[in-house]
């Protein structure tokens, strides 16, 4: 059977796929997490859309054909991209479930905005990896002894990952972007106060307080007092 091409969306779980044991033969010549380090560091100098198995194959010395023999289809090499990008969870604090989940989802958007493109190709269809399954662990975790369902539990993560992946992808080459809107839109407001009293109010006060970048704890926070109430309500 030919190879998938780089277009190919189904990923066979090659991270979970144990190597086998006895086999004859030489050693294979790469790992995973090399050819994923391969993968990262081009994505890291020239963006995802660079990230071709041809590419990688080239950086490591190798055929395409020959990296098929490790990652069957692309969605394979964007898989084990993923769970080295985003690397294993740090240690929740000793602290309540609130504190825990909010150290959770400052830390998934922390990693992600060190490689933006991660965002991408956690939303592309993919087996997640033991790394990225670590995540979930921790997260539940943290909400093992509240009166919610599992899917309800699965939600709070959902709701979490979101906010903080679609704020990484939002901002991602946005600073200065957002500070010549800021300049155009300035004048503006100011021009045309009395037509938009409230955007023009809510502009100049998150201005001045330096407020408009603190979106990441607010919603973090927002998601959590639900929960909370939630919480409350089944408890009563």
């Amino acid at each position: 059977m030919a190879p998938a091409d780089d277009t190919d969306q189904r990923g066979s779980g090659v991270l979970w796929t144990a190597p086998p044991r006895g086999r004859r033969g030489p050693k294979p010549r790469h790992s995973l997490d090399g050819i994923a380090d391969a993968a990262i560091a081009i994505a890291d100098a020239e963006g995802l859309e660079a990230v071709t198995m041809q590419r990688v194959a080239a950086s490591l010395g190798t055929t395409k054909m020959a990296l098929y023999r490790y990652l069957p289809a692309r969605a394979d090499l964007d898989a084990v991209m993923l769970d080295q990008a985003l690397g294993a969870p740090r240690a929740l604090p000793d602290a309540d479930w609130r504190a825990s989940l909010t150290a959770w989802a400052v830390d998934l958007f922390t990693r992600a905005a060190e490689r933006p493109w991660s965002v991408e190709l956690a939303q592309r269809p993919h087996t997640p990896g033991p790394r990225e399954l670590a995540w979930y662990e921790s997260g539940l975790a943290a909400t093992e002894h509240l009166p919610l369902t599992a899917g309800e539990r699965l939600d709070i993560l959902a709701l979490l990952s979101g906010h903080a992946l679609s704020l990484v992808r939002q901002q991602a080459g946005s600073a200065a972007a957002e500070k010549e809107l800021a300049g155009r839109l300035g004048p503006v407001l100011v021009a045309h106060a009395d037509r938009y009293p409230h955007t023009a109010a809510a502009f100049a006060a998150a201005g001045r307080a330096q407020q408009r970048d603190d979106a990441l704890g607010f919603g973090i926070a927002r998601v959590l007092a639900g929960v909370a109430a939630l919480v409350a309500e089944r408890a009563a």
